[in-house]
């Protein structure tokens, strides 16, 4: 299991939000999640300029095995999305929290980030799952 960095929060669907200070926040699915996967084919992501809500499926991320929809831990809209991915979904597989991000939100609701998980809870969450 790979190290969670320190620097992000979580939602229990196993997405990851990194917040960067000016407002915005950048979005990824966590290693376990593509771990389950397993080998990404696909990623459909949302537009630029697109709103988005926090807990609504925003994206999809489909592997050989399933595919899942992708939840917004955040409402706002959509200023940036890593457009990389469609070539190369497996960059997801491979750098999960750094390259592998998906989207970038400007955040409409900033106290939404105080209902996500610290690193730490989002651990013991995974710890959970295993037993």
């Amino acid at each position: 299991m790979s190290e969670i960095p320190g620097d992000l929060k979580f939602m229990k669907s196993h997405e990851w939000a990194r917040i960067e200070g000016d407002g915005k926040v950048t979005v990824g699915i966590s290693d376990h999640a593509q771990g389950l996967l397993g080998d990404l084919v696909y990623v459909d992501l949302p537009a630029v300029g697109d709103s988005v809500d926090a807990g609504n499926a925003c994206a999809v991320v489909e592997s050989v095995k399933a595919a899942s929809d992708v939840y917004s831990p955040v409402s706002g809209t959509v200023t940036a999305v890593n457009a990389a991915l469609a070539d190369k979904p497996e960059t997801i597989n491979e750098d999960a929290y750094g390259e592998g991000w998906l989207f970038v939100v400007e955040v409409s609701e900033p106290d939404q980030l105080n209902d996500l998980l610290e690193p730490d809870d989002y651990a013991e969450l995974l710890e959970d799952d295993d037993h």
